[in-house]
């Protein structure tokens, strides 16, 4: 019973609170005890503040008494990833670099507003150094494990959320994404995330990395997803960057289906060269599902090239703005790849940075007259399963040890800026996840939102769990 309510989602938590069929009491405890027994072996969560969580879930269950709910989430146990401010946490940022002590006296505004709307917060979950890499370890808080295979990486950089919603630790899972750190985890565990259009989400202090960098929820379902985007895009005045709130309901739509809907399947965008088969496979038979729910499917590619390089000069310019100032007995303390990536940062001349700057604009300029044709694009979330834990990268059929061969779905779409989910879509032979991209037109989240779920009304990958 208790890994019932464990695994019970917010959007079903919320609809028996309302009818007062289940305490959130009752489910913080449940949660709570499913986290003392898994984290020690998946090390999802780097602080968990059970006291407090219990307190908000007693608070919740006497607003839900008095059918005077404070928002969307109110009683949903919920995690924040350690990049994002919490008052009263320490924000580590998984490094050793940062002063414990704070003082932590702020919320971020994605804190802030679940807070505002009741979530029940559990505690902050890990994240690699500064959210660098695409797999969840660090020098500060070990190694995260992924839930269907423990020697395996849960991806990351929110890898720590990703272990937790798949573990049954908590429905809700807040995270970041500069270059596929919430898609790139989902689909190595086999639960949904999106990265919203650039600005939906405000955020403050604005990330390091730059415009690449999306803050954006994770839950098993689209439709949790879609609930907890609720919360996350209401507005905040700290972030400039922030689009105008639109006071959208994210929730409604989602029933409205795929039919006659112009979606496009890339299998390999045209030029990716190393997409293991069993990805390829699932992600063909998730493009059918399409079809036969009535979209008008083609398989085509979007029409730009190879986009790596444009991507690194912004992301290594990204990691050596956030560490050039940073005294050098500091810096000696950093994974050894983060200060390889600051190195590389810090050699990008000007006149590189302004042409990778017009580049990426010639990029989203080509996905906009794309989305004049097409509704949507679906292509794999990754280009292989998840691989065992210690290291950055499997080795790639060509030799290449960057993490970008793997992850060439993903970042593209940092650059555009452009709403992208992963969903799970099958899982490979040896029982690991697969996950499907859907990407969406610049401010249409719903698209996206509304075929993840016409895909995971009409399948059961999502539905299942890990052998815990």
């Amino acid at each position: 019973m208790s890994a019932e309510l464990a695994y019970t989602s917010a959007t079903e938590l919320v609809r028996r609170y309302r009818a007062k069929e289940l305490s959130p009491v009752e489910v913080t405890q449940a949660v709570l005890a499913r986290m003392h027994d898994l984290n020690p072996r998946l090390n999802a969560f780097c602080l968990i503040d059970e006291a407090g969580a219990l307190a908000a879930a007693r608070a919740s269950e006497a607003r839900w008494m008095k059918s005077a709910p404070f928002g969307w989430v109110d009683g949903v146990p919920t995690s924040i990833k350690d990049l994002i401010l919490t008052r009263g946490w320490p924000t580590l940022r998984g490094s050793k670099t940062v002063d414990r002590e704070g003082p932590w006296l702020e919320d971020g505004p994605a804190t802030a507003r679940l807070r505002e709307n009741g979530a029940v917060l559990l505690g902050k979950t890990c994240t690699p150094e500064f959210g660098w890499k695409g797999v969840t370890d660090s020098a500060l808080t070990g190694i995260t494990r992924n839930p269907w295979n423990t020697d395996c990486t849960p991806g990351g950089s929110s890898g720590g959320g990703s272990a937790q919603v798949a573990a049954g630790m908590g429905p809700l899972a807040l995270g970041t994404d500069g270059g596929g750190s919430i898609r790139i985890p989902c689909a190595f565990t086999g639960i949904s995330g999106i990265k919203p259009s650039f600005g939906r989400v405000p955020a403050w202090p604005l990330s390091p990395f730059g415009t690449v960098a999306h803050v954006g929820p994770m839950a098993r379902t689209a439709a949790d997803c879609a609930l907890m985007l609720n919360v996350l895009a209401q507005p905040d005045p700290r972030d400039w960057t922030a689009l105008p709130y639109a006071g959208i309901d994210w929730t409604q739509g989602l029933e409205a289906g795929v039919k006659g809907l112009r979606i496009a399947y890339s299998p390999r965008l045209g030029y990716v060269k190393h997409v293991q088969a069993e990805v390829e496979a699932r992600v063909a038979d998730a493009a059918r599902a399409f079809s036969d729910m009535g979209a008008v499917l083609d398989e085509v590619d979007p029409g730009f090239a190879d986009c790596r390089e444009i991507f690194w000069v912004h992301w290594t310019s990204g990691a050596y703005n956030l560490l050039r100032k940073m005294p050098q007995e500091q810096f000696a303390l950093l994974d050894p790849g983060l200060q390889q990536a600051c190195a590389s940062g810090s050699q990008h001349t000007l006149a590189q940075y302004l042409d990778a700057v017009n580049a990426r604009g010639a990029l989203g300029e080509q996905m906009k007259r794309f989305h004049q044709k097409y509704d949507l694009l679906l292509t794999p979330a990754t280009a292989i399963p998840a691989f065992a834990t210690g290291v950055i990268a499997p080795q790639s059929p060509a030799g290449e040890e960057d993490w970008t061969w793997w992850t060439p779905f993903s970042f593209p779409f940092n650059l555009t800026q452009q709403p992208a989910m992963s969903v799970p879509c099958g899982f490979s032979d040896d029982g690991l996840p697969i996950g499907l991209q859907l990407v969406g037109p610049m401010h249409r989240d719903d698209l996206v939102l509304r075929a993840a779920h016409a895909y995971q009304q009409a399948t059961e990958h999502h539905l299942r769990r890990p052998a815990l």
